[in-house]
């Protein structure tokens, strides 16, 4: 289903899917390029075109310069849908869960949860500047005085599986269902992380650009009943 984001309110009060990508255009989102400030005709990492896979319209994250293309509309209560793939090399990026402050780390990173997609460690957390509990989170994080949201602190949380990710060129369904405190990530069918306790309940939904190239061929957001 394609919709307007005037029709955006409407279809959540449905709890109607909403594609946040229309397969056409950068509708509904906004960039933000820290690269940019100081030129703007420079070129914009995110763009619409055709894959070079197979040639249907997908948003591609180029993945330089660095930056985030970021909902105009925050979200809460909600099941996302990710289909992507690193379309030559395997690569960085990331989705960004309840997104707030812009370039709250490093100038750069804005606050939010990422649900990681890099090569091989889809499904971690990272904290950035928010922050959420996880089942034996030592183990995954490291002793409990490195843990922060900031800096150089601990803000990596493993996932729980490997082998999860489809081949390079071949798309993975990453599903990260946001429910109040709670969030948590399937990626291609297996619940690859899972914890409660977030620092955040709302918020926009980013795309990274994080040095690789990533085709993403749906975007759907599904909100659920509170």
């Amino acid at each position: 289903m394609i919709v307007t984001v005037l029709a955006l309110l409407a279809l959540q009060s449905q709890n109607q899917p909403v594609e946040l990508f229309d397969g056409k255009s950068l509708a509904g989102w906004h960039m933000d390029v820290p690269a940019l400030d100081k030129d703007p005709n420079g070129t914009k990492p995110f763009l619409v075109r055709p894959s070079k896979l197979d040639g249907r319209p997908v948003l591609v994250s180029l993945g330089d310069p660095r930056g985030h293309l970021i909902t105009e509309k925050s979200f809460k209560n909600y099941r996302l849908t990710v289909v992507y793939r690193f379309s030559a090399t395997p690569g960085n990026c990331g989705v960004l869960v309840h997104t707030s402050t812009p370039r709250r780390l490093y100038g750069m990173f804005p606050q939010s949860i990422e649900c990681q997609m890099q090569s091989g460690d889809a499904g971690d957390f990272w904290c950035i500047g928010e922050d959420i509990t996880v089942p034996n989170e030592v183990e995954r994080r490291g002793p409990k005085e490195t843990w922060g949201v900031d800096g150089n602190k601990a803000r990596r949380i493993l996932n729980l599986t490997d082998g999860s990710e489809s081949p390079v060129g071949e798309w993975n369904t990453m599903v990260i269902e946001c429910w109040h405190r709670r969030i948590m990530i399937w990626v291609n069918g297996d619940l690859v992380n899972y914890g409660d306790d977030c620092t955040a309940d709302h918020g926009q939904i980013s795309l990274q650009a994080e040095g690789s190239e990533v085709e993403f061929r749906k975007i759907e957001m599904e909100p659920l009943s509170s």
